[in-house]
């Protein structure tokens, strides 16, 4: 892997790193077709139990230095920072700097020379790269994603591995096949004309910002422009750094050049501030708040007249998710289905589900097995197989959540029908929360609250047109909707109905587990832009075709053939 620079607190330097791998041509893509990544079951005694208990011991035990990585070159800075263990919040599991805006505009700078030679590399040789980090995520370095992103963002052993390496490794081969597959396509030639497309990059470079609650989002952000031809700043969340850092690393183990992914720690204004004001940025690809996207957005114009090229925004925001249940729903399939998706890493997933409508007629038995299975539900250490769910990622989240179901305990529309509990004192635990809210208009169903709290309503089955109605239109977002019911009729009206409310949308199946190839994810509205990551048409966003038209025979005359006529 990469060599380490050893922290220097108070000044800059940096050392040379060198990847290991030199890039090959070795993949040919003609016949290549993605699968995915079988989810592995890491039982006791098994050699990947094994194999990964020693790495989480050792990740355990080890602050681990992360650099600022700009082309070839290792930096640090004063300005230190420390990635804890969410579930054990005095322990430093990673150290790393934040890079100034001098280092992000070097950064910026090494980019842009790299794309020239990047973008001319053939797809071939570039995809050749990913899909030997792909081959390296999943025997080599496998365990070091499982156990970056366990002890880092406190998930479980399902919740890492269905993340850090399936989801990634699927980002990868499934957006090289989808690439090259786009790029076939070549306009109709006729005559002594022929016509081409060239999928070309874009100009300048990338600014990916990506968040902590998915490794495989990490590495997809960064690694889909540079698949397409283009440079990347990639600026990984604080939460969510060794992880993010261990792929960066296996991409360039695997060939990457130096330079065309750069790994850029940074304060998020002065990152921001620093790429949307540079007349070089290509676009930006984006996973996290709302407010943070539409910040972003509007210092992209307010400084339109700047850029060589309209910047492209690619962006996840997030989104207050539901499941819709009709009378004639599948129990157990709405109990079950309902807790993975709002408990399930906390309820820190974008498609989690936050609201639960349900009908008269079962929603006391619905409830009464909601409350049974969250008193079985075993909170703790990522690290203790009983557990279904840890700690929340950091004291902001700790401190938003709790303020919601603060927010319940003293209102009087709001009943906490199990859990409420929260401690902070040695991890960020916050019990998975069900509460009733007889207000459909309750801030505990119309925002976005991200952790372990469900809000259920029940409703008068009359009045269905008015509850389809506020399910669309309560709140900004437009992110996964599940509809539960076995009346085929009832879920095409309601689907149809609600087809806007939704970029994935499921029928009687939970409102998480997105997977790449089967179910391309990305939601409208503030939801984001549904560029759909994990489909066959997301790495066009990073191309810039040019059109080339050659014609081989003589233009003879400059009149068209009427202006001779007598």
């Amino acid at each position: 892997m990469l060599r380490r620079c050893k922290s220097v607190v108070g000044r800059l330097r940096h050392v040379k790193l060198s990847s290991t791998r030199s890039l090959s041509t070795s993949q040919c893509l003609h016949d290549y077709t993605a699968v995915n990544e079988p989810i592995r079951d890491y039982l006791p005694g098994s050699t990947d139990r094994e194999r990964l208990e020693k790495r989480l011991s050792y990740f355990s035990n080890t602050c681990s230095d992360v650099p600022i990585v700009i082309g070839d070159d290792v930096y640090t800075t004063s300005d230190v920072r420390h990635q804890v263990m969410p579930f054990d919040h005095q322990k430093k599991l990673a150290k790393f700097s934040y890079a100034d805006k001098a280092l992000i505009q070097k950064a910026i700078d090494v980019a842009v020379k790299a794309q020239r030679d990047w973008e001319r590399q053939s797809y071939e040789k570039r995809a050749d790269v990913f899909l030997r980090a792909a081959k390296l995520m999943q025997e080599e370095y496998r365990m070091d994603l499982m156990a970056s992103t366990m002890l880092g963002q406190a998930k479980t052993i399902i919740q890492a591995e269905i993340d850090s390496t399936c989801e990634l490794i699927d980002f990868l081969n499934f957006n090289v096949m989808f690439g090259h597959e786009a790029t076939k396509y070549q306009p109709i030639s006729l005559g002594s004309i022929t016509n081409t497309l060239s999928y070309r990059g874009m100009e300048g470079f990338w600014a990916s910002v990506t968040p902590f609650n998915f490794t495989a989002i990490g590495g997809n952000l960064s690694s889909a422009p540079a698949i397409a031809g283009n440079t990347v700043l990639w600026k990984p969340s604080d939460t969510a750094v060794l992880s993010n850092y261990t792929v960066f690393k296996i991409f360039r183990e695997a060939g990457l050049p130096p330079g065309v992914i750069n790994f850029v720690p940074a304060d998020g204004p002065v990152f921001g501030g620093a790429v949307t004001s540079s007349p070089h940025l290509a676009g930006v690809n984006f996973t996290g708040s709302v407010e943070t996207f539409e910040t972003l957005w509007k210092s992209i114009s307010a400084n339109l007249p700047n850029f060589r090229s309209f910047p492209r925004m690619i962006g996840e925001c997030g989104g207050k998710n539901y499941h819709l249940v009709h009378p004639s729903a599948d129990l157990d399939s709405v109990v079950n289905g309902t807790v993975m998706s709002a408990f399930e890493f906390g309820g820190q997933k974008c498609s989690a589900c936050s609201r639960l409508f349900l009908p008269q007629s079962c929603a006391q038995e619905v409830i009464d097995r909601l409350v049974a299975i969250q008193e079985e539900i075993k909170v703790g250490s990522p690290l203790l197989v009983e557990n279904y769910l840890s700690a929340v990622i950091d004291d902001k989240a700790f401190t938003r959540i709790k303020g919601y179901i603060d927010h319940a305990r003293s209102s009087e529309s709001c009943e906490i029908l199990a859990g409420g509990g929260y401690d902070d004192s040695k991890g960020y635990f916050i019990q998975p929360t069900i509460i009733l809210c007889k207000d459909p208009n309750d801030k505990l169903l119309t925002e976005e609250i991200f952790g372990p709290v469900l809000s259920i309503y029940v409703y008068d089955e009359k009045e269905v047109v008015d509850l389809l109605t506020r399910i669309d239109s309560n709140t900004r977002y437009g992110l996964t909707g599940s509809i539960y019911a076995k009346d085929s009729e009832v879920v095409d009206s309601w689907k149809d109905f609600l087809r806007f409310s939704a970029g994935n949308m499921y029928i009687n199946d939970k409102s998480t587990g997105s997977v790449v190839g089967q179910q391309p994810f990305g939601g409208a509205r503030k939801s984001g832009t549904n560029d759909k990551a994990g489909g066959p048409h997301y790495l066009l966003k990073f191309m810039s075709p040019l059109a080339i038209k050659t014609n081989s025979a003589t233009l003879g005359d400059w009149r068209y053939k009427y202006m001779t006529e007598k």
